[in-house]
């Protein structure tokens, strides 16, 4: 008997017009083969090869295919040279008559022909299964294995394409990266009836091509949650950065019925660093995607519910409860809110910069990107921690990085552990007064345009990779007119709202607003987007903890 083969789902197909010999081909396969392999059979060229379309989209393997080289509208040959294309690693057997040998040997050079059988092949045991047996041996002793992962094909230069790895990536879920114009990415794509002028197309494990698909569709298609389970929470916390997560853990782990809701990924920017060194616990420093994973793995651990690529719209209030309102016009309620939206990175204002966004131009460390960079120059703009971290990270395989730093050195804003390792790094140069003119590219980034504050000079630079780390703008902007705000965006709480000693305008209970609460009572705020806040991880993930306390000091006095 054949051995099992190695995944569960491998497959041997079989192609005849005739319907008779098609069940008698796919009973004698059943027989030998049925408990180790699937036996898919078809009864025309098309149909065959619809089939493997689809085998190939879910990740399936095949390890043999037979067809009948007399068939109408598409021969046995003629099918074979196409399903080369999607299965170049099957072994592949031709069903001739006698008369039809002459066309079987040609067929080797053309299809690079494994076997062919001539019909009938009575008895099986002594025409058909010793060569199925040798074939399937040598099929298994190749290393064609199933790719058990989303599978994603797009353009080196494409940023839609960026974009979704980067929201793979950092959403903790497996994918594989073709280009277009990789042979198994063009199979990929003419599998999914895609001609690649549509990128990225992704491929989720159970087969389902999405073409240029949104956030929302793909976190749906991946495995990643996207719908409350419930209508009504005691605790929903919106943001799912070190703040965010930090008070999802707590919050969910004291009893409060706890959801997290995050537009794009959990671990906000802390989640982008290469590299955090200076959080406690961690002597040897920690990757903030390795952060990010124990935090959500921990807050699931303890019940909390985590919705990504959920975008809030809104937040009102309803009585004792604060209803969160969503962009598609859903919505959820809870006793309680916790702010945690922490910022994102100021778009550069340069010439050229939009436009080549995501073709050259990322914001964010973008590690996604960073295996690309090997041998080549890298620039990146800011003079902050998360800049240094990626400067020493992307250090490793580029052939030189340069922060370009507006200031007159790195002391004003970066901890003095990365001054000390960039300083001692030889491909690692800073520029100090200097900012970022322009960019220049046609599909990509070619060249920067560099001008020196101090003496207005100006330098045209080649440069295939920019990332951007330049100040931090709150992402409060739907809570106008609802939550107070500084000139900024910054959320003001706690004795922010009392600066004057009387409580904020419309302010009702007979306390103040307790140290992390906004101007609305049960709506709190932790993390970067607070006014005045520290902009570090620890610091971030300590509020997140103390506004679980307040929270629960409140909903003892509602």
């Amino acid at each position: 008997m054949a051995q099992a083969a190695d995944a569960a789902r491998t497959v041997i197909v079989t192609v005849d017009d005739d319907p008779g010999v098609s069940r008698a081909v796919a009973r004698d396969l059943r027989r030998r083969y049925g408990e180790s392999y699937r036996i898919v059979r078809a009864e025309s060229g098309e149909s065959a090869l619809e089939a493997l379309r689809e085998l190939k989209l879910r990740g399936d393997l095949v390890a043999v295919i037979l067809a009948d080289y007399r068939m109408p509208q598409m021969n046995g040959i003629e099918f074979l040279e196409q399903a080369l294309d999607l299965y170049p690693g099957a072994r592949r057997v031709l069903l001739t008559a006698y008369a039809d040998t002459s066309a079987a040997i040609d067929a080797i050079n053309v299809v690079d022909l494994d076997h062919y059988l001539l019909k009938p092949w009575d008895p099986p045991e002594e025409k058909l299964y010793p060569v199925l047996d040798d074939l399937l041996e040598a099929w298994r002793c190749s290393d064609y294995r199933p790719v058990p992962a989303t599978k994603v094909i797009g353009h080196r230069w494409s940023a839609r394409s960026s974009d979704v790895r980067e929201f793979l990536a950092r959403n903790q879920v497996p994918y594989r990266w073709y280009s277009r114009d990789e042979p198994e990415g063009q199979r990929l794509l003419a599998a999914a009836g895609q001609d690649g002028q549509r990128l990225p197309v992704v491929i989720t494990p159970d087969g389902t091509p999405l073409v240029r698909p949104e956030a929302a569709d793909l976190a749906a298609h991946v495995g990643l949650a996207t719908t409350p389970t419930a209508d009504f929470y005691d605790l929903v916390v919106i943001g799912g950065g070190p703040a965010g997560l930090g008070a999802a853990v707590y919050g969910a782990s004291e009893g409060l019925r706890t959801v997290l809701v995050e537009r794009s990924a959990t671990g906000g920017q802390a989640g982008q660093s290469s590299r955090i060194e200076n959080y406690l616990g961690f002597p040897d420093g920690v990757s903030g995607a390795q952060l990010t994973d124990r935090a959500r793995r921990q807050a699931t651990k303890f019940g909390a519910e985590i919705l990504t690529a959920r975008e809030v719209a809104g937040l009102e209030v309803n009585g004792a409860a604060r209803t969160v309102r969503f962009s598609d016009g859903s919505q959820i309620a809870a006793h309680s809110v916790i702010l945690a939206t922490g910022v994102s990175y100021r778009r550069l204002e340069a010439p050229g910069a939009d436009e080549l966004s995501g073709r050259g131009v990322f914001y964010g460390s973008a590690l996604t990107e960073a295996a690309a960079c090997q041998g080549h120059d890298v620039y990146i703009v800011g003079g902050a921690n998360s800049a240094g971290q990626a400067a020493m990270y992307l250090s490793r395989g580029a052939k030189s990085v340069t922060l370009l730093v507006r200031g007159a050195d790195l002391t004003a804003s970066m901890s003095h552990y990365l001054i000390q390792q960039i300083a001692e790094s030889p491909n690692i140069f800073v520029r100090a007064h200097t900012v970022v003119e322009a960019a220049h590219g046609d599909n990509h980034l070619e060249q920067l345009t560099l001008r020196d504050t101090t003496s207005s000079q100006s330098e045209l630079v080649d440069a295939q990779w920019l990332f951007v780390f330049i100040g931090a703008a709150p992402l409060t902007d739907w809570l106008d007119g609802t939550v107070l705000r500084d000139e900024r965006g910054f959320i003001l709480a706690g004795p922010d709202l009392t600066a004057d000693g009387r409580p904020p305008a419309d302010w009702e209970l007979d306390r103040p607003p307790y140290h992390l609460e906004t101007n609305i009572p049960g709506v709190f705020v932790a993390g970067d987007a607070r006014a005045e806040s520290a902009k570090r991880v620890a610091s971030a993930v300590g509020e997140g903890a103390m506004a679980v306390m307040l929270v629960h000091r409140y909903l003892e006095q509602s």
